[in-house]
């Protein structure tokens, strides 16, 4: 997902760049991918979520019962929210240069001119 997200920004940039887009189209295709995005990105939220509470219940449990065999089990849960909470936070990111994005074509499409992108960059 990171790669095609790369891609996709690319992509888009390269569009932003060429004075000869159909903005128009390319304003309903980068909605369309948008949604895509915030769907990828709600998912992984609620991946990193509960990983995230399986790790604090492991802990509480080993805290609360002493219950040693749950230390590995907390510890696996520890090494995969790493990388849970990296890739949530490069979708969030991401996901955010996407609106600004959105903000540049559509002042294209409707004609507010590249001069009034002072708010957004």
């Amino acid at each position: 997902m990171t790669e095609y997200f790369k891609r996709y920004r690319s992509f888009v940039t390269g569009c932003l760049d060429d004075k000869d887009c159909d903005f128009a189209k390319l304003l309903d295709y980068h909605k369309e991918h948008i949604a895509f995005f915030q769907h990828e990105r709600l998912i992984h939220l609620i991946v990193t979520v509960l990983f995230a509470l399986c790790t604090v219940m492991t802990f509480i449990a080993i805290a609360v019962w002493q219950v040693m065999i749950l230390i590995p089990l907390a510890i696996a849960f520890l090494v995969l929210l790493v990388p849970y909470i990296k890739h949530y936070y490069f979708l969030e990111n991401q996901t955010q240069l996407l609106y600004k994005d959105y903000d540049k074509i559509y002042r294209r499409v409707h004609n507010f001119g590249l001069d009034n992108e002072k708010g957004v960059k």
